[in-house]
């Protein structure tokens, strides 16, 4: 089976939805407590969660259309736009330990898209 344009598109439409889903749990973190009723409340929380499951909702039909080991580790890419939405939404600062596992992310799922 060869992976289709439309399948590494949704892979990349879910991570995009997903990536803002970190933020906004970290967000939401802050007004975390014990009282339930009270994280009702927490819409950040709660929108975080929605995008991680949107995020698999859009990748499930997208394994329909290739193969897994092209496909799954393009989710790792996920990092690295948390990463650099943490820097704009959290003023998170990167160093260069980080940018250089960045770079190794991007290295590695491009070998194995060269790969399939």
């Amino acid at each position: 089976m060869t992976t289709q344009l439309w399948s590494v598109g949704l892979v990349l439409l879910g991570i995009c939805i997903g990536a803002f889903g970190p933020i906004l749990l970290k967000k939401g973190a802050s007004k975390l407590n014990r009282n339930i009723f009270k994280q009702l409340k927490n819409h950040k929380l709660q929108f975080g969660i929605t995008l991680y499951v949107t995020s698999a909702a859009v990748f499930i039909p997208a394994l329909r259309g290739g193969e897994l080991s092209v496909l799954y580790p393009l989710v790792s890419l996920s990092y690295v736009l948390v990463s650099l939405l943490s820097i704009k939404f959290l003023g998170e600062k990167m160093s260069t330990l980080k940018w250089i596992s960045i770079l190794f992310i991007m290295l590695g799922v491009s070998l194995i898209g060269l790969g399939s």
